[in-house]
């Protein structure tokens, strides 16, 4: 298949490792230019040195910016006035035993899961129907229909984005902008190869077991 986005510009938060990383390339190898992001400056220069490596001829911009706050989200939005593609990747999990999941973890966790794709759509979408064309995907996970029991938390946020990309599809339905969401299984990233180290390493076995 022949995508040729040239000429478009991409969003894609959380996406210097993983999923967002790959989305990333994908998008510029089909000729969009791409605005990565990250919490910390130094992840984001790494990847964008990774891509330039990889993409000479790609345009990468990218902006450090905590998007679990409305304070990051308006330092992405001045970095990237506009936008023809937003995924909303960002994300992550702490597996939690429910019973010893305080408020402050439930909060925390929708605050950077979800509400970071809710100022981004809030932001950017507006912009995408005056055009009569734009593309937004919400990265939500299987865990959305097959909560983990220890993850309730994680399962919560991911019900919660199909909630909102659906809600959001009927309300831009017939201008021109898509609005979808995508559910991935287990994958292997950088969170959760860490998790599985962190299992690992509370049962006393190896990494390889953990993951079988």
């Amino acid at each position: 298949m022949n995508i040729d986005l040239k000429g478009r510009k991409a969003v894609v938060t959380g996406s210097t490792a993983g999923i967002g990383r790959a989305i990333a390339e994908g998008l510029a190898r089909a000729g969009a230019s791409v605005v990565i992001n990250s919490r910390g400056k130094e992840r984001v220069a790494a990847a964008l040195r990774d891509l330039r490596g990889l993409l000479p001829g790609a345009e990468l911009t990218g902006v450090a910016a905590d998007l679990a706050t409305p304070e990051g989200a308006a330092a992405l939005f001045a970095h990237a006035p506009d936008a023809d593609i937003l995924v909303n990747n960002v994300g992550t999990a702490h597996p939690k035993p429910f019973f010893d999941l305080a408020d402050g973890d439930w909060l925390d966790l929708f605050q950077l899961n979800v509400m970071s794709g809710v100022r981004a759509a809030r932001h950017y979408v507006p912009k995408m129907t005056a055009r009569g064309w734009g593309r937004v995907v919400f990265i939500s996970s299987e865990s959305a229909l097959n909560v983990p029991k220890e993850m309730g938390d994680y399962g919560m946020t991911k019900t919660a984005q199909l909630a909102i990309s659906r809600g959001l599809a009927e309300t831009v339905a017939g201008t021109g902008v898509t609005v979808n969401a995508v559910l991935p299984g287990p994958t292997r990233s950088e969170i959760l190869s860490n998790m599985m180290k962190e299992l690992a390493q509370s049962q006393g076995i190896t990494q390889e077991e953990a993951e079988q």
